[in-house]
């Protein structure tokens, strides 16, 4: 695809064109898995990090300079996004040996605190039933059934690709739904 052509996709994207957005995803699903891969060497992180990367290159799309290579673009978030990864993973690990008090007072929990989170999963699963039915099927398999990307792409009839862009975008629209709900991180 030529300069003029890429740039014309992009803009598309940018106007929330879905074809145009599912387009460009998998234009450079492949370097970007690629490139997550040699730095992760597992296969469902590499996965989990690159459909990241594509939900931060279509939420940012506003901020890129046609100046510079979009695959070179592509690819900082693509990094960037790793050393989060290995930062949270490092966070991850300290607090695991760190905070066994607070496992403990997890299972300690009182009567009201128990009934304030059993509320809290209730509006949640509310939310969830308010959104499109596709995105309900998305939540419910990869979220509360636990199956891989290519079980959901087999069970729903999609390609590998589709899935992830539909797995994208149901999370997307489900923190929207929980930032609206007073779920957001205090």
């Amino acid at each position: 695809m030529n300069e003029l052509s890429l740039i014309h996709l992009i803009q598309q994207a940018k106007a929330k064109d879905q074809k145009a957005q599912t387009r460009l995803i998998n234009m450079f699903w492949v370097d970007v898995f690629s490139f997550v891969m040699k730095k992760v060497q597992d296969n469902i992180v590499a996965d989990e990090i690159t459909v990241n990367v594509f939900s931060k290159v279509l939420t940012k799309l506003d901020l890129f300079d046609p100046n510079f290579q979009f695959k070179t673009w592509v690819l900082t978030i693509a990094q960037n996004t790793i050393i989060d990864h290995w930062r949270k993973k490092n966070r991850d690990a300290e607090d695991v040996t760190g905070n066994l008090e607070e496992v403990r007072n997890l299972f300690a929990k009182s009567p009201e605190e128990l009934l304030i989170s059993e509320e809290e999963n209730a509006k949640i699963l509310q939310m969830v039933a308010s959104m499109d039915v596709h995105y309900q099927d998305i939540i419910r398999l990869r979220f509360f059934e636990e199956k891989s990307i290519k079980e959901i792409a087999e069970e729903l009839n999609l390609s590998i690709a589709n899935a992830k862009v539909r797995i994208m975008r149901a999370k997307k629209v489900l923190a929207e739904l929980l930032k609206n709900n007073d779920f957001d991180n205090e």
